[in-house]
């Protein structure tokens, strides 16, 4: 063939700029491209063997070399498939409108499935000119009495193609670097691309720099293999009564970039835990062990399969973000997708491969597609199942995974009904022997409490009036054990029990639980002081209680400047408490909602949300007051009562932190007189 010329079928002579610049976000995707390439020229290849239309020479394996030149500035892309014709080259390669991959289906649509092929663009080719001043094709097809071709471009329209002197069945793609991509010629940087892009494509990839010294191994002699180069024969020293070890020094096999039976690709029963834990190792450079793993593995209505790891979060100092790798067909395609995971998964660490995916042009982003929210909800579905299923049969070590997991899950209930409706009966609730319960359990432990509509301001007029009572399970719980644990123990003294929700979600995951479950509702302990705390004013009392109930309200109210000050006097059982604090559980919702929303720099005595003073009458201190009303001691023993009570409710300001400090020297200095 003489030399022919031409020019680039295209729509537009700005085509380069655009690819360098817009189609592809990182210039070092050219790998991808290149070599997935390759692997769909194999993949051809071997179609033909088995539709009968070629036959694969003994031994075939197909395979990719990268050959990296520094010297030459020079990167090479080597693959032993189909090749191509001078034909083919004019069609696939000059008229880019076109894909070889797309027309290869086309032509043996009822022969083959477009699963097994990767490219889908012809575009993909011209990557090389983001880093390529000159970019140089030789290649033979796999037809019989074809001639090989050599194709040169130096990335305008134009291009120059004649015969070539390639001898076997392949293509060899030369590029020859620009200034400004050096770096890809050097075998460091080019394995460090083939690590990000290729780590997992069906097609062994090899790497190799041209005119590099030859570097050897040792091995068995028994372990030879034909294809070895032998450079020395080696006798070992033999040990007393056993045969001397024969042993060769060979030239270095070359070992695969590429692991092309990934653990994804398998069915999982035929993978161990510990192929799974260093699988996640060696993806995603975590040395702490996953929680647990869901293996996604689905044919239809789409093809998808995947691993999705559950990480081990120090919240406190790890990113809650986790990364999700997706492939098409073993293809990297990006590891920031974030439309296959519901937002409360993101957490996850994992890979997807799903062929069927809607990709752009540059197959770097999702299309938008209705397609990919099915994904989504099919990975919701599957983690609720895995979940759902730890629960029931496994269910020791669900609740070691609890406490890390929980506020995503509750956050994905939040999210995702189908997900929160999936997940209802293996929600847990820790108590306060930290022992793990379902919703149900707790209703049952807790039994079931009167509690009239008026109370909980649902009722209206008439059922105010006719004092209409609801049966409700109210169930108590905690956000902080240490802050709260004069009302623990309390409780606890009482025989009563509470659950511990002290993540932030936890205020609107309990809001959410109370809609699912009319009859149900949740408590802080210390919202208010239960019936089970108090013991019962005797009749006799009644009349000096109230007297001294007045007076104490009235001098506390004195005493710490504040007329609206909400006191109750109550009698405890715990006769060690003099003063608590509470808070009524809507006003407390209140107050998280105006935080939540930026509010919680208002007055929240505007909206009724001050904490109430309960004074235990039976207490010493307390009696003292009532007692010893004229005493100059008294204002500082309000002031201190109140700062304790509000100590164990909440933490103080830094201002009321300073002023009880100050006051604590002061009383340990009264002491001392």
């Amino acid at each position: 063939m003489q030399v022919k010329k031409g020019n680039l079928s295209i729509d537009s002579e700005n085509i380069f700029p655009i690819i360098k610049k817009w189609v592809y976000s990182d210039h070092d995707i050219f790998f991808r491209e290149m070599v997935s390439n390759g692997c769909d020229a194999i993949t051809k290849l071997k179609k033909l063997d088995l539709m009968g239309e070629y036959e694969l020479p003994e031994g075939y394996k197909g395979k990719i070399e990268v050959v990296v030149n520094p010297e030459e500035k020079t990167l090479k892309f080597i693959d032993n498939g189909v090749g191509m014709t001078a034909d083919e080259v004019v069609e696939y390669i000059t008229q880019i409108a076109f894909s070889g991959a797309t027309q290869f289906l086309e032509k043996y649509k009822d022969k083959t499935t477009e699963d097994d092929m990767i490219g889908h663009f012809g575009l993909g080719f011209y990557s090389a000119f983001m880093v390529a001043d000159e970019v140089h094709i030789d290649t033979l097809s796999y037809k019989e009495g074809a001639t090989p071709v050599h194709w040169v471009s130096n990335g305008g329209t134009e291009y120059e193609m004649q015969d070539g002197d390639k001898t076997t069945v392949g293509s060899e793609i030369t590029l020859f670097l620009n200034e400004d991509s050096l770096e890809f010629a050097n075998e460091y940087r080019a394995r460090e691309v083939l690590d990000k892009y290729c780590s997992f494509m069906p097609v062994e990839i090899f790497l190799r720099k041209e005119n590099a010294e030859p570097e050897y191994e040792t091995i068995d002699e028994a372990d030879l293999k034909e294809t070895d180069e032998v450079v020395e024969h080696i006798e070992e020293e033999a040990k007393e009564g056993e045969e001397p070890k024969k042993k060769v020094k060979i030239v270095k096999r070359p070992v695969s970039i590429s692991d092309i039976a990934p653990l994804w690709t398998k069915h999982p029963n035929e993978c161990t835990k510990e192929e799974y834990i260093e699988f996640y190792r060696k993806v995603f450079m975590d040395y702490k062990e996953p929680l647990f793993w869901i293996h996604l593995n689905m044919d239809y209505p789409f093809n998808l399969k995947g691993i999705l790891y559950f990480p081990k979060i120090n919240t406190e100092y790890d990113s809650v973000e986790g990364t999700i790798k997706l492939y098409n067909n073993q293809v990297f395609i990006a590891d920031n997708i974030k439309e296959v995971i519901p937002e409360f998964l993101m957490v996850l660490k994992g890979v997807i491969d799903c062929p069927d995916l809607p990709l752009n042009v540059s197959r770097s982003a999702l299309q938008n597609d209705g397609f990919v929210n099915k994904i989504a909800d099919y990975i919701s579905r599957k983690v609720a199942d895995k979940l759902t299923g730890m629960c029931k049969t496994d269910k020791e070590n669900y609740e070691k995974y609890w406490d890390d997991i929980s506020p995503f899950l509750k956050f994905g209930c939040l999210k995702d009904e189908k997900f929160g409706d999936r997940m209802k009966d293996s929600m847990l609730f820790k108590n306060l022997d930290h022992k793990y319960l379902t919703l149900d359990e707790c209703i049952e432990e807790n039994g079931g409490s009167v509690v009239s509509p008026k109370e909980e301001g649902e009722a209206n007029e008439d059922d105010a009036e006719n004092e209409v009572e609801e049966i409700k399970t109210t169930i108590y719980y905690v956000t902080d054990e240490q802050q709260q644990s004069q009302y623990v123990n309390m409780f606890k003294e009482q025989g009563q029990d509470a659950v511990i929700l002290s993540h932030n979600i936890d205020s609107a995951f309990i809001t959410y639980l109370e809609q699912k479950n009319p009859k149900v509702r949740f408590q802080r302990i210390d919202a208010d002081v239960n019936e089970s705390l108090k013991e019962e004013v005797a009749e006799e009392e009644k009349e000096e209680f109230k007297k001294n109930s007045d007076s104490l309200i009235e001098i506390f109210r004195k005493s710490l400047n504040n007329e609206k000050l909400d006191v109750k006097v109550e009698k405890l059982k715990d006769a060690s408490i003099a003063s608590m604090a509470v808070l009524p559980e809507q006003s407390r919702r209140m107050e998280e909602m105006m935080k939540m929303y930026g509010m919680g720099g208002m007055d929240a005595a505007a909206f009724g949300t001050n904490a109430t003073l309960i004074l235990n009458a039976g207490h010493p201190l307390v009696k003292f007051v009532v007692e010893h009303k004229r005493s100059k001691n008294v204002p500082i023993i309000c002031k201190q009562l109140y700062d304790l009570a509000m100590l164990a409710h909440k933490p103080l300001s830094p201002e009321e932190m300073t002023a009880f400090v100050q006051r604590s020297n002061e009383i340990m200095m009264l002491l001392t007189k």
